[in-house]
């Protein structure tokens, strides 16, 4: 069993279901409306624990009934949240979702508590960070946390992932590049990070090189239904996607890299069985609605690449 500490976002989701995305002045009626607990961190924490993995969070609420609200969710999928600390002066992050009839979304996130986590914050959780076997980020929280909690793995032999998103407008820290042992993002996260535009194999090639140039040797990039591209020092492969309808993207990332966390080993050896067992989980999660509510167990995992091996 894989031990998982994430650092990250938590954030009430509330999903409001239209026809179609609204033009610029287009007022749209909503379908419907729901809350549900989500932020990219908890996401992933939330797909790590339902994988099998022994999960912790390091992340800020505010002193509110969203906050407890966050706290009950990690706590029901049995997510250690020792060090989720509390701001008294900033709300709980929130997320508000428009889903289409195609399934697709747009997100508006409001950070709250999520913006003001420290690095000192970070560093009290230095004994969970040295018992782990992972340590998983992404840009919803600080940088500079993410900084101090990689810094303490690095120094522990803990392996570091980081998710860059969303990707960050002013660009990604050198100093956490180079404490970073995988990257994962999207095609257009890694787009914005590279500049280099996504569209083949050769670009795909040209985009782990530039990233092992930024100090990180390992990478994936999902791209949605087409797959995921994974690069080692050792080997690089596109893996193509599990064919399903979607229903709701939501949460599809965060499942994959839960997933990827729970049974990928620490030196990256079996990446092709972990890379493929992402793949399923977040299949499944695209064919449910919202974001946590959507993310599969275990048990379901594991049926899916039964059924897929037959």
């Amino acid at each position: 069993m894989n031990k998982v500490t994430v650092l990250g976002s938590l954030n009430v989701d509330t999903t409001f279901r239209i026809k179609d995305f609204p033009q610029a002045g287009e007022t749209v009626q909503v379908k419907s409306k729901s809350n549900a607990a989500g932020g990219k961190g908890a996401n992933q924490a939330v797909a790590a624990a339902r994988e099998g993995a022994q999960t912790s969070f390091i992340g800020q609420i505010g002193n509110d009934g969203a906050g407890q609200f966050m706290l009950d969710s990690l706590k029901a999928d049995k997510i250690d949240s020792t060090f989720v600390s509390e701001n008294e002066s900033v709300g709980t992050g929130t997320a508000n979702i428009m889903l289409d009839d195609n399934g697709q979304n747009c997100i508006l996130v409001y950070g709250g508590a999520n913006q003001t986590l420290t690095a000192e914050e970070v560093q009290k959780a230095e004994p969970t960070i040295k018992n782990s076997d992972f340590v998983v980020a992404q840009f919803e929280t600080p940088q500079d946390a993410a900084i101090a909690a990689f810094k303490i793995a690095k120094q522990n032999g803990v392996t570091t992932v980081l998710n860059p998103a969303p990707a960050p407008s002013n660009g990604i820290k050198p100093e956490l590049l180079k404490l970073t042992d995988i990257i994962v993002p999207n095609e257009l996260e890694s787009a914005s990070i590279t500049g280099i535009k996504i569209t083949d194999q050769v670009s795909m090639t040209a985009t782990a090189k530039k990233f092992a140039d930024l100090g990180v040797a390992n990478l994936i990039i999902t791209i949605g239904d087409k797959g995921a591209f994974y690069s080692t020092p050792d080997k690089a492969e596109m893996l193509p996607a599990y064919k399903v309808k979607a229903v709701d993207t939501t949460a599809a990332g965060d499942t994959f890299i839960g997933a990827f966390v729970s049974q990928v080993a620490p030196d990256f050896s079996n990446i092709v069985s972990a890379v493929k067992f992402a793949q399923h989980a977040s299949s499944l999660t695209v064919q449910r609605l919202g974001a946590q509510p959507s993310i599969p167990t275990l048990d379901e995992v594991l049926k899916v690449e039964k059924e897929s091996a037959s």
